[in-house]
């Protein structure tokens, strides 16, 4: 496959079971093909999407000390800013070209999450930041949800199978920006090659090149989305529970070509995470003669913190 397939969450909306049914089917031949889609019909508007571009671009234009009062230690970077070339992907020695913001899961005070996940980090210089990226928040997290119920159908399932799991997930909203590039990179790239740790992962900004993904070829095709279009592909933890009947992709986010090192770059995924008790063991009907188990049993808390030591943002 040499190009992102294309799907409409309308269809799986819509009260007509045969739009319904092939929405099933197009996501799901998707994930099973390249592990990617763009995708049509979220919750999210343009008033919203402008919105959050506008007080992202604020955040990282502030002063270095400024955005360093909001790095929480001993939380492994999960709320608030992580500075610039913190983050190496497994495998790499280089740090990618980047800084980021987490928004977190919200949760009520008397919520069984409230002690597990740590506190939403506000910044004082931007009133309508942390608002404009909670409302962000609920709407990826909204669309997932009718993702994941369509993945299920696919896979077999009840439709609402993944519902309890991700209701209060551990999911992550992640503004990034790549800030210009000032000196030869020294064969850093601003996101080394990897593949995400979660259930699925929304993402935002993908309007222009430098998202590269890796097809069964070995091949790196661009992944470019329209601009009402999400990018949306599977992740490690889905990929393990379905035995990788579902494919967790290999993709990178590459250097722009020299004339445009002095542009920033600024993309928005959403990492939708179950709880941390939901079982990753491989899913029964994805094992068969033919498909082998492939992965030890794990749960979701036990993953994610392996692959935060594997990032540099958790030390052993």
């Amino acid at each position: 496959m040499d190009k992102i397939p294309s799907v409409d969450l309308r269809d799986f909306l819509s009260d007509n079971p045969e739009r319904k049914q092939k929405f099933v089917n197009e996501i799901g031949k998707a994930y099973e093909e390249i592990g990617f889609v763009a995708l049509k019909g979220h919750f999210l508007d343009d008033q919203l999407v402008e919105g959050l571009y506008g007080e992202v671009k604020n955040f990282f234009e502030l002063p270095t000390e400024t955005k360093q009062k909001y790095e929480i230690p001993g939380i492994g970077g999960q709320r608030g800013y992580v500075g610039f070339g913190k983050e190496t992907a497994k495998g790499f020695k280089k740090g990618d070209l980047k800084e980021f913001w987490h928004f977190g899961q919200y949760v009520s005070d008397d919520s069984k999450y409230k002690q597990e996940y740590p506190d939403n980090v506000i910044v004082d210089e931007l009133p309508k930041f942390n608002e404009v990226g909670k409302e962000t928040y609920q709407m990826l997290e909204k669309t997932g949800k009718y993702v994941l119920r369509a993945l299920a159908l696919y896979l077999g399932l009840d439709e609402f199978y993944f519902d309890d799991k991700i209701a209060e997930g551990n999911s992550i909203l992640r503004p990034i920006h790549y800030p210009p590039i000032t000196q030869e990179p020294d064969d850093a790239v601003r996101a080394a090659a990897h593949g995400d740790i979660n259930l699925i992962t929304l993402l935002m900004g993908s309007q222009g090149k430098g998202l590269q993904v890796q097809n069964h070829k070995g091949e790196w095709i661009d992944a470019i989305a329209e601009q009402d279009e999400l990018m949306i592909n599977v992740g490690d933890m889905l990929s393990r529970h379905t035995n990788n009947k579902l494919k967790s992709t290999i993709h990178r986010v590459v250097n722009p070509p020299r004339e445009l090192w002095g542009t920033s770059r600024y993309s928005i995924p959403f990492f939708m995470h179950p709880v941390s008790s939901m079982s990753l063991n491989a899913l029964e009907n994805c094992i068969d003669e033919n498909s082998p188990k492939l992965y030890e049993d794990t749960t979701a808390g036990e993953f994610l913190h392996e692959r935060l030591i594997e990032l540099g943002l958790i030390k052993k």
